[in-house]
């Protein structure tokens, strides 16, 4: 028998090299066919030479998936949060990865989940004398989503509540 022909399930022979180059050329065509889904469905051209977006990311405490007019409440007023998610890119199929809101907020700006960094409960109160200082928020060893911007020609800011801790 030819050693380039290989035999599958005993009854039928196919080459193997031709079945090697029909896999490699199926899978260069699924992740051609994924990427292009992917620059389709965000909207990114990455041959595009525009201006980088910019970044808006609202992060709120205690709020429910429909307490936005944008979601259909009609009890309270967003129209200016409304605006935003009318003329930007809204995800709405997301979890935060704790139930309160420090380590929550950890999670989302280091994009890792904040149990792996010591971080998985509300900040200690200050009354407390044996939480050190270093145990009052995020480390500075974490890289935020901050960094990564700025590194990227971005300038950051925030505004609100912190509930990070207390370090520089």
């Amino acid at each position: 028998m030819n050693p380039a022909i290989k035999c599958i399930g005993g009854a039928a022979c196919i080459p193997k090299l031709y079945n090697q180059k029909i896999a490699y050329n199926m899978m260069k065509r699924y992740i051609y066919i994924i990427l292009l889904g992917f620059f389709l469905l965000t909207g990114c051209n990455p041959f595009s030479t525009t201006e980088k977006p910019n970044i808006i990311l609202i992060f709120t405490d205690d709020a429910g998936y429909a307490d936005f007019g944008f979601q259909g409440n009609t009890t309270y007023k967003t129209p200016n949060i409304d605006r935003i998610a009318k003329n930007g890119v809204r995800f709405s199929n997301a979890y935060v990865t704790a139930s309160v809101c420090s380590p929550s907020r950890a999670g989302l700006l280091t994009g890792r989940y904040q149990q792996r960094f010591g971080h998985e409960y509300n900040l200690p109160g200050m009354e407390n004398p044996e939480v050190t200082e270093a145990m009052r928020g995020l480390p500075l060893s974490e890289i935020t989503i901050a960094d990564l911007l700025k590194e990227n020609g971005y300038v950051t800011g925030i505004i609100g509540k912190w509930h990070l801790g207390t370090h520089e």
